[in-house]
């Protein structure tokens, strides 16, 4: 874990923070609600994280780099249990009330006790070899398209694509067991538009007659998400002249890709020049965005990605966790863009969409 010391606020957000500044987008309680009793909304987030415990229970039982994997595992389902029951009974137990961004965090300290460091790691390697090896294909089938609008239309769509593939959705989990997934046929079968939140025209018209000058990007998923989805997308920012810094995990959660796992899928996507399927890369920098969960408070960042988005002029937030669940409705002094799919149905419920819904929320600055 990080010291609290090192990480600051992160330099875009309109100060005063405190005032202008709440992370998690969905209120599980309001200042009338009695502060002893669990809200419905608490109890229904409460149960969410409950139904998702065998799925990592699951996972950490097969996890090679533990000693008595299989007890630990049944140790952190317990533990974990007890202590989201506790929350029922008395909200302001454990730290609380509980938000996303507590019960994650709780979550991955019952884990990290327990000894397991990352036990979706062998998940993300086959994932991320499987994407490595369409990457090609994919950036081709974009690059085909000449008219502009459907050609960043189809980037978006792979963002989409690729952000389905969430081992923190239990239902996901489920799929992915089964039978992997689809890219192109998933970027077919989108929610028809409009979505939920759909900017994606507005976005358009900019896109045609604006060139930012630095992107961050706090990027979500290994595999398909990064790598077909994010990837291709930042590469057509770089053609634009915008230099691009991706911000990643310090430190696993779930299958969200971590800072030193993206500097190696580069490695291996890059050619001998440093080019990316022809496009030079000497304006893509990969940051520790210094945040060890699947949601972001941007109140808590490391000082190096800090220094890096101080002069940024675009910040594109994408999944579900830290672009819905946290960081939706989060102001910028500058132009942002939040990319998700809707993967839990208290999320759709909440927005008024369906399931796999899609979230494409653009704010422009008017200088």
């Amino acid at each position: 874990m990080e010291s609290d010391s090192e990480l600051v606020p992160f330099p875009l957000l309109p100060t005063p923070i405190d005032s202008n500044y709440r992370a998690c987008t969905i209120p599980y309680r309001f200042p009338s609600d009695n502060p002893k009793k669990a809200t419905p909304t608490e109890i229904a987030w409460l149960d969410l994280f409950l139904n998702s415990i065998p799925s990592f229970k699951k996972r950490a039982e097969s996890d090679p780099t533990v000693t008595d994997a299989p007890v630990r595992a049944e140790k952190f389902a317990k533990r974990y249990s007890e202590i989201l029951e506790d929350l029922k009974t008395d909200p302001e137990s454990h730290g609380g009330p509980p938000d996303c961004i507590l019960l994650c965090r709780i979550r991955e300290q019952v884990l990290r006790e327990l000894g397991f460091r990352d036990i979706f790691k062998k998940v993300k390697d086959e994932e991320n070899a499987k994407a490595i090896s369409l990457f090609g294909d994919v950036v081709r089938l974009n690059d085909a398209i000449e008219d502009e609008g459907k050609h960043l239309e189809n980037l978006v769509r792979g963002i989409f694509a690729g952000n389905i593939f969430d081992l923190g959705s239990a239902q996901l989990a489920e799929v992915f067991s089964k039978d992997g997934m689809s890219f192109l046929a998933s970027c077919q079968n989108l929610v028809p538009r409009p979505w939920v939140i759909d900017d994606l025209e507005a976005f358009k018209v900019k896109w045609s007659k604006k060139t930012w000058k630095k992107a961050v990007i706090f990027v979500d998923n290994s595999g398909a998400d990064i790598i077909l989805g994010i990837l291709p997308f930042a590469r057509e920012l770089l053609r634009h002249g915008t230099k691009v810094v991706l911000a990643a995990n310090d430190l696993p959660s779930i299958n969200d890709v971590t800072y030193l796992e993206l500097i190696e899928i580069l490695s291996k996507l890059k050619d001998e020049n440093g080019q990316l399927m022809g496009v030079d890369t000497s304006n893509l920098l990969i940051a520790n965005s210094g945040n060890d969960l699947p949601v972001i408070d941007l109140t808590r960042v490391s000082q190096e990605l800090a220094y890096l988005a101080s002069d940024a002029d675009l910040v594109i937030l994408e999944g579900m966790g830290r672009g819905i669940e946290t960081n939706l409705y989060a102001q910028f002094k500058c132009d942002s863009l939040k990319i998700g799919m809707v993967k839990h149905p208290e999320v759709a419920q909440f927005l008024g969409g369906r399931l796999y819904d899609c979230v494409f929320k653009y704010n422009e600055i008017l200088s």
